[in-house]
């Protein structure tokens, strides 16, 4: 890759990952190619492989920056904040995952495969913001619920952060998913992201419902 300052090479990946997220508003993951990416940048596609080598790697930047985006949302909540009563703080917490719809999208694909085809270098930054979110996540427990014991806090986040995985694709259900159900004569209830993190935030803090 031709040097070029750091400001300009963190410029470029920032354009490649929001063409990135543009693209998967209306495509699927498995949809999109690098050249559909290349399509919308101000530079080729070939140039693309100098600051990404996969497709998967820009994916992983891109549910990087959300995880980001919402471990400052979980910071901003803790600071601002010197108590939360349970019912408070599950409604915070559904209110800042509806808007982090991207994420809990990223959230529900194949994590395993992406994780395979991106250098160590990339799999270790993205590690690392959600260790940030774990963080945050944990910070807040001990500051609005102090009579948690440690073991009750890791209880929380092993239960919450897996559940995660599970919001997107439960919520956003496809024509032919309900078709299917109703031929299955099965049960579903149907629920929103704010009414399907409520439900889980206070559930896990002991909430009766």
């Amino acid at each position: 890759m031709p040097k070029c300052s750091e400001a300009l090479v963190n410029a470029r990946r920032e354009e490649i990952i929001r063409a990135c997220a543009q693209l998967y508003e209306t495509m699927s993951f498995k949809e999109i190619t690098i050249k559909d990416i290349g399509a919308i940048t101000s530079f080729t596609r070939t140039s693309i492989y100098n600051y990404f080598q996969t497709k998967e790697e820009i994916f992983m930047a891109l549910f990087q920056k959300e995880y980001e985006l919402w471990s400052a949302d979980l910071e901003k909540l803790c600071t601002e904040n010197e108590t939360m009563t349970p019912d408070r703080f599950a409604d915070a917490m559904a209110r800042i995952l509806e808007k982090r719809e991207l994420l809990l999208r990223m959230l529900g694909m194949n994590l395993c495969d992406m994780e395979n085809s991106s250098r160590i270098e990339n799999l270790v930054d993205f590690k690392k913001a959600y260790g940030r979110a774990l963080t945050a996540v944990r910070n807040c427990l001990e500051k609005f619920f102090p009579q948690m014991s440690v073991h009750e806090i890791q209880d929380f986040l092993y239960a919450f952060f897996p559940f995660l995985f599970g919001v997107y694709p439960y919520v956003h259900v496809t024509k032919q998913q309900k078709r299917a159900m109703e031929l299955a004569d099965t049960d579903f209830v149907f629920l929103s992201i704010y009414e399907i993190v409520n439900g889980c935030v206070r559930k896990l803090l002991g909430v009766k419902i």
